[in-house]
């Protein structure tokens, strides 16, 4: 089951993850043809609501693929020397904190916008809907959210004996 389970999450962390890629193409490209317009002609209308748009959808929807893959800054000097079962208890502490974390902040998100599409908030140059953008950072928040909890249950395995 586990298996089964790791394998779903990793395949919808790769698809994400190409999103996040194609955001960040999308920040690249807009920064650039900025760049190039404004000393030639008019910056890009509307290319900071773009980019902010873009820079949320690369940091939120690569999260759970950092995770999986421990791409983020990890010090473990002091826990290295600490026996295997304590290392799993902390490893079980430090996921079921970031996993209540990352689902509360999920569910606000969610929750604020439903009040954005509610009340038909769009940006202020292009007119944009705000709401998908927060539903996608609260479904890359609710991603990292699974991938700390399938951490939290690995943590509960008993560790492979040395033969």
């Amino acid at each position: 089951m586990m298996n089964f389970l790791d394998r779903i999450i990793e395949r919808l962390n790769q698809v994400l993850m190409i999103v996040a890629g194609a955001a960040l193409f999308g920040i690249v490209l807009l920064t650039v043809g900025n760049i190039w317009l404004r000393l030639v002609w008019a910056p890009i209308k509307g290319s900071v609501e773009l980019i902010g748009f873009f820079g949320a959808l690369a940091a939120a929807l690569a999260l759970g693929f950092s995770q999986m893959k421990s791409a983020h800054i990890a010090v473990d000097a002091l826990t290295l020397r600490f026996s295997k079962k304590t290392q799993n208890a902390l490893k079980f502490l430090n996921a079921l904190i970031g996993a209540v974390f990352f689902s509360v902040a999920g569910w606000q998100l969610i929750r604020w916008g439903n009040t954005l599409q509610r009340t038909g908030e769009l940006t202020e140059t292009l007119r944009i809907i705000y709401h998908p953008f927060v539903y996608a950072v609260a479904f890359g928040c609710f991603l990292i959210a699974l991938v700390l909890a399938v951490e939290m249950l690995k943590a509960t395995r008993p560790a492979p004996k040395d033969h």
